[in-house]
C-alpha cells in the first residue's frame, strides 16, 4: 500500500463518524438526497450531468439538510429563495452565515480576480471576490463552517462515495478516482462548473428585455420610461455597472461590469455578527487574494452583481438589508439627499450616515457619480414615479418570458 493510499485510509477512516450519520438518516437511499434539477436541463457532456446531481445533493453537508441548490434556487434567479439576511448553515443548520447568498448565474462570462490599468478591481468571485473560479467557487460552501460545514475534504469525498451516483462519477472520472481525495474533490467542483456552464438556466438570455432587444417584443411605457432612466448619466447612471446594450461581440449584455463598488449600505441589525458595535464587514480589502487583501481604498467595496432576475430577489447587497426593489432604487437615490430615512440617529442628534463603515473608512463610499452626486436638501435624482418605471424597467430582466 502506497504511503497515498495509507494517508487517504486514514482520513477515510476518520471520517466516517462525521459523514455517517446524516446518510443513515436519510430518507433517500445509498445517501443520495439530490433531487431533479429544476428548469431545464439541457446539459449535454456527462461532467455537466452530474453537476447537475451533486449541485441538488443535501447529503454532501455536515447537517445532511443543505445543497449548492438550497441557497441558489431557480424560483429566485438562482439566489436564496428567502428573505434571511444570511442563510442557516452548520453542522445543525443553525449557524448564521456572514453575507446574503448572490446569484450563481451569468458568472461563465467572469474571470478571475485583476487591477485593470486604471486601478479598478475586477473579477472574481463571491462578494469578495475571493475565489479565482467557477471550480473554485463551487468548493467553498462545502467546507465554510457555517454552511455546508464539512470538516474536511476526506469527509464530502466519502459522502460523494456512498452517493447514489458514485458510479456515474467512477465511469466519468475513472474507477480509482475515489483513491485520491484531493483529486476526487477537484473533479467534483469541475462537476459542479460543468453543470453552470452548460446549462441553459444559468445563462438563458430569454428575458423581456432580451426579446426586445432582439426585436420580438414591445417595452410598456412604464418599461421604456424606466429604460431611458437606469441609462441616463445624470438620472439612475445604473448602466455605468450595469450594462444595459448589446456587448461587442453581438453578444446579450450581463448587466454587470464585474467591478466593485462601496455603497454605504445601512448596516444590518439581522445579522449576528453586527450586535457587535466593533464588527465590520469590510469586503474586498478582507479578501485573501493579495492584490486587494488588506488595500485600504477597497475597504467597503463589494461585487457589483448582475442585475438579470434580480426582481426575483428576496434579499438586496451583501448583507441582505433590503428586501423590496422599490426599497433599493428609492435608497440608491435618496441616500444622500434623505440620510435621515435610511441610517440611526446619533445621541447628538445627528445622522451616523454609512453606519456599517468603522470611521476611517467612510471616505469611500461612493459620493461622485450620480445618483450619489446630492446633499440634503437636493431633489433626489429619481421622483417616486420615476423609481417605479426603473423597477417596471427591471423586472424586464427575469427569465423564462413567454410573449403574450
Amino acid at each position: 500500500m502506497t504511503k497515498k493510499h495509507q494517508r487517504f485510509n486514514h482520513l477515510f477512516r476518520s471520517a466516517i463518524a462525521v459523514a455517517i450519520l446524516p446518510l443513515l438518516l436519510s430518507a433517500c437511499g445509498g445517501g443520495d438526497n439530490s433531487a431533479a434539477p429544476a428548469g431545464p436541463v439541457d446539459t449535454t457532456s456527462p461532467q455537466a450531468q452530474l453537476g447537475a446531481r451533486i449541485f441538488s445533493d443535501t447529503s454532501l453537508s455536515a447537517s445532511g439538510t443543505q445543497s449548492c441548490a438550497s441557497c441558489h434556487a431557480d424560483s429566485s434567479g438562482g439566489a436564496q429563495d428567502n428573505a434571511l439576511a444570511a442563510q442557516l448553515g452548520g453542522p445543525l443548520g443553525n449557524l448564521q452565515g456572514g453575507r446574503s447568498s448572490p446569484s450563481a448565474r451569468y458568472l461563465d462570462l467572469n474571470s478571475s480576480f485583476f487591477i485593470d490599468s486604471e486601478g479598478t478591481p475586477t473579477g472574481g468571485f463571491f462578494w469578495d471576490g475571493r475565489a479565482a473560479s467557477l471550480e473554485e467557487q463551487a468548493g467553498g460552501p462545502f467546507l465554510n463552517p457555517v454552511e455546508m460545514a464539512m470538516p474536511n475534504k476526506a469527509a464530502v469525498v466519502l459522502r460523494l462515495s456512498l452517493a447514489g451516483y458514485a458510479d456515474e462519477f467512477r465511469k466519468v472520472y475513472g474507477s480509482t478516482v475515489f483513491n485520491d481525495v484531493d483529486a476526487a474533490y477537484t473533479k467534483m467542483t469541475q462537476a459542479i462548473a460543468a453543470f453552470e456552464r452548460e446549462n441553459s438556466k444559468f445563462h438563458g438570455y430569454n428575458s423581456k428585455y432580451d426579446a426586445f432587444l432582439a426585436g420580438k417584443a414591445v417595452l410598456s411605457t412604464a418599461e421604456q420610461r424606466g429604460l431611458a432612466l437606469f441609462e441616463d448619466p445624470a438620472k439612475g447612471n445604473c448602466a455605468g455597472c450595469h450594462p444595459s446594450s448589446v456587448q461587442a461581440d453581438g453578444k446579450p449584455p450581463l448587466f454587470t461590469d464585474f467591478t466593485y463598488d462601496n455603497l454605504g449600505v445601512p448596516r444590518n441589525t439581522e445579522l449576528q455578527a453586527n450586535a457587535d458595535p466593533a464588527h465590520f464587514d469590510l469586503g474586498l480589502c478582507a479578501s485573501p487574494n493579495p492584490l486587494a487583501n488588506g488595500v485600504a481604498e477597497f475597504c467597503g467595496a463589494f461585487k457589483v452583481p448582475s442585475l438579470r432576475n434580480v426582481a426575483s430577489r428576496k434579499a438586496y447587497f451583501h448583507n441582505g438589508k433590503f428586501k423590496t426593489l422599490k426599497e433599493v432604487v428609492t435608497f440608491y437615490v435618496q441616500r444622500d439627499t434623505n440620510p435621515e430615512k435610511w441610517y440611526p440617529t446619533k445621541a447628538d442628534g445627528s445622522i451616523d450616515k454609512f453606519d456599517d463603515l468603522s470611521a476611517i473608512y467612510k471616505a469611500n463610499v461612493n459620493t461622485g457619480e450620480a445618483p450619489y452626486n446630492r446633499t440634503v436638501g437636493d431633489a433626489p435624482a429619481l421622483t417616486d414615479a420615476e423609481v417605479d418605471d426603473v423597477v417596471a424597467f427591471l423586472r424586464t430582466l427575469s427569465d423564462g418570458y413567454v410573449a403574450p
